[in-house]
């Protein structure tokens, strides 16, 4: 009996609020369900209980108890959507969110510790300090040391905004530019713990030598020295013990501080944090895989050894033995072209143009680049030849941005305002507003100051493209914007190689050659027989097709068949406000005829007080409620 009163007892209080959930179509957690359950049981007791009991044994008051039970329900379940938003209550979820903030304590105190020590809490707080070009350049300099403090996450931000031009005055991206993130190497038991979780094996079980002093350390990995069993030299990546749970947890607080920060000052919400946050830590999640690394690297060695280009060495992958936490690569013997200097002007030069043809080609032939080629990559080898390294950051372009880049480079070349307007709408993704006349006029301007004859490029050319972009609101694609990062990048570090090298002159005489083999005799053949081929398919069903539309037209059954709403989400949009409409309409419609009856005298009694007109007419107002709460709570819903 006991089981019997239990589930009756559930049925009562629970079904209701779960009709009530079914009905609003929306999701609830059960926590939601049983408070809405109980609210809902309380208040149809409250005010059908009494008129139940007097009744005595007019039970035809009970579906309108259920109902007002269900209706309050109802209303408790949209007014806890609304406070709670589209989460659902979850004790546990509670449970480790408060666990996740005990655990982000410590690391916020230690951050805002950094801040506070480094001047930069009113500028956290949106109530920045006033100041002119000197007040910027010492809070590029707060700001640069804070990051350093911060740790690996907060370096790796550092060095991504170095190179946001576009987005930062110069003062800004020159002091980042120095960040480093040079850390005291692991020790090596944690180093070798790593190595045998990657490898299966004990380290001197896999190689002939190991050196257990690392080459160099860094905040995500440090490299060490190795010999193969068959006498191969190679060099070890090793991701540092631990770096991914404390990397996962700065980036949690970076996405919160970048969320806030938005909200909160006027310079984030012009630089979008958020969505510069969210790219952020994809990059550097996959920073930290070092299976991506080895996909670039073999990828451009590849597409290298397709153009039979060796100008510049790449080190080769041992996939076998490399994994996510390890990256084992044939070694390179150089020095950093940070540290070295070319033999005499004429071997920098040499030097200056090979990389950049190197990069060009990987970015107009192979459509995957190295995107970060600044000295630290870059190793000087004996014979006074490059060589590139650290291929965690790539860019990647299809053909259609590959060919919209030539266009670019060539409206560069001829110094055509019109022609550099069409080649960056192309290359960018432009609003439907943009004053085509004035954005012309602006880059006729910036022609004239860096594209002219004697021009001499520098920095300020990327800087004040990068800001002629951001003024017209074009929006430049991920895959461009990585192009433009690493030429600007490249641009400093050809500085560095070679003082008087123009790359603007150097870009030009690529552009002219590229466009100049594009109309050799032979290319023109390849080019005009895979258009040929491509159209093949189509020119034998054209005489056929073309003898159909001629025949349709003398018969007079010539007809254009257009579908009205043929995709899916137009139809979905229509059909959801139409249902929006007709419930709203069904509500009214009920509510009116329940007041109707409600006013209505006479007729059967069902109590001494209640008429069944009467009763009728609260049935379709509780209905004509739900009816409408179901129309409120889809109307906080955008269109699908």
């Amino acid at each position: 009996m006991w089981l019997i009163g239990l589930l009756g007892a559930f049925a009562v209080i629970v079904l209701p609020a779960l009709l009530a959930r079914r009905l609003l179509g929306m999701r609830a957690g059960a926590l939601r369900v049983v408070l809405a359950a109980l609210v809902g049981v309380s208040v149809s007791g409250t005010v059908v209980g009494p008129q139940l009991q007097n009744a005595g044994g007019g039970w035809a008051l009970l579906p309108l108890m259920l109902g007002i039970g269900l209706l309050t329900a109802m209303v408790c379940l949209v007014l806890l959507d609304l406070i709670v938003a589209d989460r659902r209550v979850r004790p546990l979820g509670w449970v480790r969110a408060v666990r996740g903030r005990l655990a982000r304590t410590r690391r916020y105190s230690e951050i805002l510790g950094i801040i506070g020590r480094h001047g930069l809490g009113p500028y956290v707080t949106g109530r920045p300090r006033g100041g002119g070009g000197t007040r910027h350049q010492q809070l590029a300099h707060e700001l640069r040391e804070a990051l350093q403090a911060g740790g690996t996450t907060f370096v790796k931000l550092g060095q991504l905004m170095s190179t946001r031009r576009d987005l930062l005055p110069e003062a800004y991206v020159t002091e980042l530019s120095r960040l480093q993130d040079r850390v005291p190497p692991a020790p090596w038991p944690q180093v070798e713990a790593v190595l045998l979780e990657s490898l299966g094996a004990p380290p001197q079980e896999v190689f002939a030598e190991f050196d257990r002093e690392p080459l160099a350390a860094a905040s995500v990995a440090q490299v060490h020295a190795a010999v193969l069993r068959d006498g191969t030299r190679v060099i070890v990546k090793v991701r540092r013990p631990g770096i991914r749970d404390a990397v996962e947890r700065d980036l949690d607080i970076v996405g919160r501080l970048a969320r806030t920060l938005e909200n909160r000052t006027e310079w984030g919400r012009s630089l979008g944090l958020t969505e510069l946050a969210r790219g952020f830590s994809v990059a550097l999640r996959e920073e930290l895989d070092f299976r991506v690394e080895a996909r670039n690297l073999t990828m451009v060695r590849r597409a290298a050894e397709e153009r039979r280009d060796g100008s510049v060495t790449l080190p080769a992958v041992h996939e076998e033995l490399s994994s996510e936490l390890t990256l084992v690569m044939s070694r390179i013997d150089g020095v950093p072209l940070g540290q070295a200097r070319p033999d005499s002007p004429e071997h920098g030069a040499k030097l200056a143009r090979t990389l950049l043809t190197a990069l060009l080609d990987q970015i107009m032939y192979d459509g995957v680049f190295h995107a970060d080629p600044h000295p630290g990559n870059i190793l000087l080898l004996p014979d006074g030849s490059p060589a590139l390294l650290d291929f965690g950051s790539v860019g990647r372009l299809d053909g259609g941005l590959r060919s919209a880049m030539v266009g670019l480079f060539l409206a560069v070349d001829r110094g055509d305002p019109a022609a550099l307007r069409d080649a960056l709408l192309e290359v960018t993704e432009r609003p439907e507003d943009v004053d085509e006349q004035r954005l012309q006029r602006a880059l006729g301007q910036f022609s004239g100051r860096h594209l002219a004859r004697g021009a001499a490029p520098d920095v300020r050319m990327f800087t004040d493209l990068f800001r002629l972009v951001a003024d017209f609101r074009l929006a430049v694609p991920p895959e461009m914007a990585a192009v433009f990062r690493a030429l600007a990048t490249l641009e400093g570090t050809l500085s560095r190689v070679s003082a008087d090298f123009d790359i603007l002159a150097a870009s030009r005489s690529y552009a002219s050659a590229r466009f100049s083999r594009q109309l050799e005799p032979e290319t023109v053949r390849d080019a005009a027989r895979d258009e040929l081929l491509t159209l093949l398919p189509v020119l034998r069903r054209l005489p056929r097709r073309l003898d159909r539309i001629t025949g349709a037209l003398e018969e007079g059954r010539l007809g254009v068949n257009v579908r009205l709403l043929a995709d899916a989400r137009d139809r979905r949009v229509i059909g959801e406000l139409l249902s929006r409409v007709l419930l709203a309409g069904l509500g009214v419609f009920f509510g009116v005829l329940g007041v109707r009856l409600l006013g209505l005298e006479g007729g059967p009694e069902v109590t001494a007080d209640l008429s069944l007109y009467a009763l009728i007419g609260y049935h379709l107002l509780v209905v004509s409620a739900a009816v409408v709460l179901r129309t409120i709570h889809m109307l906080t819903r955008p269109l699908s």
